[in-house]
């Protein structure tokens, strides 16, 4: 699951994005001042981090400055609610992803962290290996392992699951998969996606009945949690 670093002095704000985004599966960090948010950045360094920039201790710019001298490359989108272009730019200059001006929806926020998680991950071929509960997945060697144990994966199954895993904490729906796995040229009917995921689910779930990893969206899809 990917983890969101918040760095946001206002409780109230602070504590609707955490429950926002643990709804939409995603770990949340949470810090309260400039300082603690750049230690927490260093030391146990997120997926993507949310910066204000009016902070106590350490300004959101301050922190933004600091961890791109560092070479971080963490992914950094800006809350501000000052709508001068000034400001912007130079959140932008300091080295910040993108931004989003107090006040905004979850949902508007949500996107743009979806979009620059993307981005950053590098699509499809962003890993050669992931590893989620006792699975390791190696694309380059073509290898699915249950702790030590080498299980039997089609090459349709390993682009499903790399599918999944670029995507991983969002909802996919069963024509994106069909439009990116099977490019709609084999597979017209969304059953088979369903077919598939059952089988995947047998290979790499504890129990296929109660899936942790491949979690059914009613309607919608599927979402990867691992």
């Amino acid at each position: 699951m990917p983890t969101v670093l918040l760095i946001e002095d206002d409780a109230a704000m602070a504590r609707a994005l955490q429950d926002g985004f643990e709804f939409e599966g995603y770990r949340v960090l949470l810090a309260q001042d400039g300082a603690a948010g750049l230690r927490m950045a260093t030391h146990e360094p997120p997926d993507l981090v949310i910066l204000d920039v009016m902070l106590p201790k350490l300004s959101g710019h301050d922190v933004c400055k600091q961890l791109r001298a560092q070479g971080s490359k963490l992914p950094i989108i800006m809350l501000t609610a000052r709508s001068q272009e000034i400001d912007k730019v130079l959140g932008l200059k300091l080295g910040a992803d993108d931004y989003v001006t107090k006040p905004f929806g979850f949902l508007e926020l949500m996107a743009r962290v979806e979009a620059l998680l993307r981005r950053t991950r590098g699509g499809d071929d962003g890993f050669e290996t992931y590893r989620f509960g006792t699975i390791t997945v190696d694309f380059k060697k073509h290898e699915l392992r249950r702790g030590s144990a080498l299980l039997e994966a089609s090459p349709r199954e390993f682009r499903l699951l790399r599918y999944f895993i670029a995507h991983r904490g969002e909802v996919v729906g069963r024509d994106a998969l069909l439009d990116a796995v099977w490019d709609y040229e084999n597979a017209p009917l969304t059953r088979t996606v369903d077919m598939h995921v059952a089988k995947l689910r047998r290979k790499i779930e504890d129990s296929a009945a109660e899936p942790r990893w491949i979690v059914t969206v009613h309607r919608i899809g599927y979402k990867f949690t691992g």
